[in-house]
């Protein structure tokens, strides 16, 4: 039948239902959690259940459906010699996907299947829509997307999935307070946007007739709370980039940002050789994951891989790569793309710092597949980190890298007020009002030695449950109208 068919039948029957003496949308219902009854299956107790029916089988005197909570699946009976006549009838008129409450006796089949046998049943719900192929599931992705709600109803791994986002983002902050973190909440609605290199997303506020922005990032209203003797805080929310979109960048996503007092970046090296594995062992149950189509094995256990940044590129590129002319550099990176058929995208590249990140993020990042902290990056990729000492060119920072992907960059904080200026202005050329003067009065108050990290939720959520695309992590993704 089409679409509007199932409709109009459907509405039928919730008017049938209506003359029988049931309502179709019903009130409270006490009831217990299938997997609860599951786990306590007591042979021939008394239990009242309600759910979604996602499967039904009429077979005369006695009729068989699946119901499902969210939390599992049980088996309902119902027989005509048990339930009210009336009660009997009505339930040729329930269809797939109605939400139900049954009480009954708990009984087992001769094939092993725990049942309720029902004694009694109320509806709940009427669906009015005919679920997806008799809840097989959405088959087109981008419906998915859309109508998330049907995925959930119908995909039981996508539900599963997200119940295990909430429990990672819970666990992460039981980690955090246990390490003496402190959560705090900055503000999303900002006059600039400031912490990162992003296009923001602008509105405008009425109150005070001031242009504002979404935030790109957290990071100078933490740093402000380390100059006021908060020493170790956390945030985790929402950042907003007015950029790309694509499998795994989101507009609108969630990071976790973490700032610790007289610490540096090997703190924060820590603070990420503990988190992961407890997630893994809190959430996962596992340390190996399974990682994208391919199952790749991703091994969280620690210690990770450390590498400097120079040393990765000189592996692929030769050793003499920083002494040879720049000429030589182009060609070298040429035949290395033609050998691995990688596309650089090498118009307008006319420098070795520009080359070498082209070759680092197109052949060398990708590659890194098992836990990775990338240290010693050029300065001019990170103005709010501090040099390292033993040269200048360097700032003391690391990307973790998993998967090909980084997941989150760790500094040893920049805290002289001046030699942060100096980044400031550099990073924002003439566009001098960019630079956020407050932060900078508040350096200039004396802040400490600092660590500090950011980690992307989103792309963590995807590492731990094994998916390669963020829309698959996220409940609500951005979607063209």
């Amino acid at each position: 039948m089409e679409t509007n068919e199932y409709r109009e039948q459907r509405l039928a029957s919730m008017a049938a239902l209506r003359e029988m003496g049931f309502e179709p949308y019903g009130a409270k219902y006490e009831h217990t959690d299938l997997a609860v009854v599951r786990e306590n299956f007591n042979e021939g107790a008394t239990e009242r259940i309600a759910g979604r029916l996602m499967t039904i089988r009429r077979m005369g005197k006695m009729n068989f459906a699946t119901l499902c909570d969210g939390t599992a699946k049980f088996q309902l009976i119902f027989k005509r010699d048990e339930l009210p006549e009336q009660s009997f009838a009505a339930f040729k008129l329930l269809n797939l996907g109605d939400i139900i409450g049954a009480e009954g006796t708990l009984f087992t089949t001769q094939k092993g299947e725990k049942s309720l046998i029902v004694k009694e049943w109320t509806i709940l719900a009427k669906a009015l829509e005919q679920p997806p192929e008799k809840f097989h599931g959405l088959a087109d992705q981008e419906e998915r997307y859309r109508r998330r709600y049907v995925d959930l109803m119908t995909n039981d791994d996508s539900r599963e999935r997200f119940f295990q986002r909430s429990r990672i983002i819970m666990e992460t902050r039981k980690y955090l307070w246990s390490k003496g973190f402190t959560e705090v909440e900055t503000p999303i609605l900002q006059s600039q946007a400031g912490g990162a290199a992003a296009k923001p997303f602008e509105t405008h506020f009425n109150a005070l007739d001031q242009k504002m922005v979404l935030r790109i990032a957290p990071e100078l209203y933490l740093k402000r709370l380390i100059v006021g003797g908060m020493n170790k805080v956390f945030e985790l929310g929402k950042d907003f980039r007015n950029e790309g979109i694509d499998r795994s960048h989101n507009p609108e996503f969630t990071v976790l940002e973490v700032y610790e007092a007289y610490g540096d970046r090997t703190s924060m090296e820590a603070i990420i050789e503990g988190l992961i594995p407890h997630l893994c062992d809190t959430v996962v149950g596992t340390r190996r994951i399974e990682y994208g189509e391919a199952k790749e094995i991703i091994d969280f256990n620690p210690p990770f891989r450390r590498v400097a940044y120079n040393d990765l590129v000189k592996e692929l590129m030769g050793e003499d790569w920083y002494s040879i002319p720049f000429a030589e550099q182009l060609e070298r990176a040429k035949a290395k793309a033609a050998e691995t058929e990688t596309n650089l995208e090498l118009d307008g590249v006319e420098t070795t710092l520009m080359l070498t990140h082209e070759v680092y993020d197109k052949l060398i990042e990708k590659n890194l597949r098992q836990p990775t902290f990338v240290t010693r990056l050029p300065h001019e990729f990170v103005p709010l980190a501090k040099a390292c000492k033993d040269d200048p060119s360097l700032v003391d920072v690391f990307e973790f890298v998993v998967g090909g992907r980084e997941l989150c960059p760790g500094y040893t904080e920049q805290n002289d007020p001046i030699e942060q200026r100096k980044a400031l202005e550099h990073q924002a050329g003439e566009d001098t009002e960019k630079i956020d003067e407050d932060f900078i009065s508040a350096l200039e108050c004396g802040m400490p030695p600092t660590g500090g990290l950011g980690i992307g939720v989103d792309r963590l959520v995807m590492l731990l449950t094994g998916v390669d695309g963020i829309r698959d992590v996220v409940l609500f993704p951005q979607m063209k109208s």
